[in-house]
């Protein structure tokens, strides 16, 4: 059997993700005679079809559908062997991952500082986005907060955040010295697509069994804080994650009786001895801390 080509397999995931050969090629800046050729060729090698094109469309044929998740291991697993090789042949490079609302200049900073012959770059990671990006080497290390899967990876818990309420200024819980649960029993909470993220983050069901009502279903930031400054769900979110000043027309309450979120430092396990690794731990342990305050309340 020849050796697959990895470009013709990316060439052959794209297009049955698309399910259209002219959309697949403006994904791959490819002109579609030249990607028909590439699928043509990798099922020549193969010795099979993948793909049935009619008047109804493109379709996989029971091959391509079988075909298709090693395809798509093979390419995950080509793009972390690479960036395997690059972090072993480049030990002054480094990729930070962190998570919304928490500020890792202070450690990058320092790092800079010590080891001037660094190169260190820094991602931002959107919810879902953990434990993967570690996992597949997109970054080096991570400043985020539970919960996330933690199998394959050393974690070290660099302090804790305060949960409070996010609500919209004029909402009746707006100003109190401080709420509890049972404050928003009967407040809808927004949902989100992860079940355990979910659970976690509403606190559903709450303490004494009731269910938490339904918000609307968010998949991101942005879209949480429209539907709560329009007064259709409440949230319980970290002090960190609201910056004051972000939006004026929303307001924290402090929040008693939850516990509080782990902000932590991930890493793949077995890589805490790399030599930036391990120095960019000691500099967000002496360097990262609890933000002070969320938004500003209409009182402040």
């Amino acid at each position: 059997m020849s050796d697959l080509d990895l470009r013709l397999v990316r060439c052959f995931t794209v297009v049955a993700e698309e399910l259209h050969f002219g959309r697949a090629a403006a994904v791959l800046h490819l002109a579609q005679p030249s990607l028909s050729r590439h699928v043509r060729r990798l099922e020549g090698e193969l010795g099979v079809r993948l793909f049935e094109r009619s008047t109804q469309g493109t379709q996989l044929t029971e091959a391509g559908a079988a075909f298709l998740p090693r395809a798509e291991a093979l390419l995950r697993s080509a793009a972390e062997a690479t960036a395997v090789a690059r972090a072993a042949g480049t030990p002054s490079r480094i990729v930070v991952g962190y998570m919304t609302g928490l500020i890792v200049t202070p450690a990058v900073r320092a790092l800079r500082a010590r080891h001037p012959d660094a190169e260190v770059h820094h991602s931002f990671l959107g919810w879902g986005e953990m434990p993967g990006a570690l996992l597949e080497h997109r970054v080096d290390v991570v400043i985020g907060r539970f919960p996330f899967a933690t199998e394959g990876l050393s974690v070290t818990v660099l302090f804790e955040e305060p949960r409070v309420l996010l609500v919209p200024v004029g909402h009746r819980l707006a100003g109190k010295e401080y709420v509890t649960l049972d404050d928003i029993a009967d407040e809808p909470v927004p949902r989100f697509p992860d079940e355990e993220f979910n659970a976690f983050w509403r606190v559903d069901p709450r303490p004494d069994g009731r269910r938490v009502p339904d918000g609307p279903l968010v998949e991101n930031l942005e879209d949480k804080l429209e539907v709560i400054a329009a007064g259709e769900a409440v949230a319980l979110v970290p002090v960190g994650a609201i910056r004051k000043g972000l939006r004026p027309d929303l307001t924290t309450v402090p929040l008693e009786g939850v516990d509080p979120i782990p902000v932590v430092l991930a890493m793949r396990a077995g890589e805490e001895n790399r030599r930036l690794l391990a120095a960019f731990r000691t500099c967000a342990e002496e360097q990262l801390a609890p933000a002070d305050s969320a938004l500003e309340s209409p009182d402040a």
